[in-house]
């Protein structure tokens, strides 16, 4: 890897470092909202919709701290299958990807 490649890399990771620790904040602030909802108002729909919103927040919450941590040991960006590297245009959708397709595609079955 030449020094303008790894410099080039530092900037890119410190804008998404930073992206990705407001989204933490965002998420984090909206977990403490939904688990602070005390109210019931006895609508099982509600309850459940409360729910569904708590386990996709949290789930969120652990795909910003992996893709935090990932790049903080610099494996950002490598797939965990295949070790190949993941695309910049699937990061740019899913900045917390950690498969490339083919090998995405295999987990999912």
């Amino acid at each position: 890897m030449s020094v303008e490649t790894e410099v080039s890399d530092q900037g890119r990771f410190a804008g998404l470092r930073a992206s990705l620790s407001e989204e933490f904040a965002v998420q984090t602030a909206r977990l403490k909202e939904l688990t602070e909802i005390s109210a019931d108002t006895g609508d099982p729909g509600e309850a459940h919709n409360r729910a569904a919103l708590t386990a996709a927040t949290r789930h969120s919450l652990e795909q910003i701290t992996g893709a935090l941590r990932r790049i903080a040991e610099g494996s950002y960006g490598r797939c965990a299958g295949c070790e190949d590297a993941i695309p910049a245009e699937r990061l740019e959708v899913l900045p917390h990807a950690r498969f490339c397709v083919p090998c995405q595609q295999k987990q999912n079955g």
